[in-house]
């Protein structure tokens, strides 16, 4: 199947709704770009401050409209807030691959569940609908939150590559953990684990 870049994507269920991100979304983000800089800390992109985000949306839709990433922005339904931004990208139909990333949430977000329901439907869509057989997830090394989520929803590790990317930060380079679902996992131990563990 291919993917329609260009369509109103929307994936909810009862505790997040995610839809394509738009530029007028700089408005709903913006608190947090402001207000809570240490959500940039191990961040590529820098998005702290109104300069930086309108350059990291501006990135993410430049991306979508070269068709190599989907970025969403995240709503949590139960608050009635947005909660703040993930994406497929470096998307690969001839290998079957994408990776899902670029997932942050505000802090009163962090550990609520969220992250567990918007993976859980951004993974059935990227195996069931789009067929993917191998779902990758990166992070910085020394991320140890980002790891531990990734690794609560069923990732397995499968090496760090060593001074893999620059920090914007400073001047040095940071080690990149990867880890990955393969599509036989998910439907034999990650989905249905992780499916019981959804809000009801």
């Amino acid at each position: 199947m291919e993917f329609d870049f260009n369509q109103n994507l929307v994936l909810e269920d009862q505790a997040v709704l995610l839809r394509p991100l738009q530029a007028s979304d700089l408005n709903q983000l913006l608190y947090f770009s402001e207000k809570e800089p240490d959500l940039w800390k191990f961040s590529l992109v820098p998005a702290n401050g109104r300069e930086n985000l309108e350059h990291y949306i501006g990135m993410a839709l430049a991306a979508r409209n070269n068709k190599t990433e989907f970025p969403f922005i995240v709503y949590d339904k139960i608050t009635k807030r947005y909660a703040g931004s993930t994406r497929f990208y470096d998307i690969n139909f001839a290998f079957k691959s994408l990776q899902l990333g670029y997932t942050w949430y505000g802090k009163d977000f962090q550990g609520t569940g969220l992250n567990k329901h918007c993976k859980f439907l951004l993974l059935s869509y990227a195996f069931e609908v789009l067929q993917m057989e191998r779902v990758e997830f990166r992070a910085d090394n020394n991320n140890e939150r980002s790891k531990a989520a990734m690794l609560s929803i069923g990732c397995k590790i499968d090496g760090v590559l060593r001074s893999n990317m620059p920090t914007y930060q400073s001047a040095s380079r940071r080690d990149s953990i990867v880890l990955s679902i393969l599509k036989e996992e998910w439907f034999a131990t990650v989905k249905p684990n992780l499916q019981s563990r959804l809000l009801p």
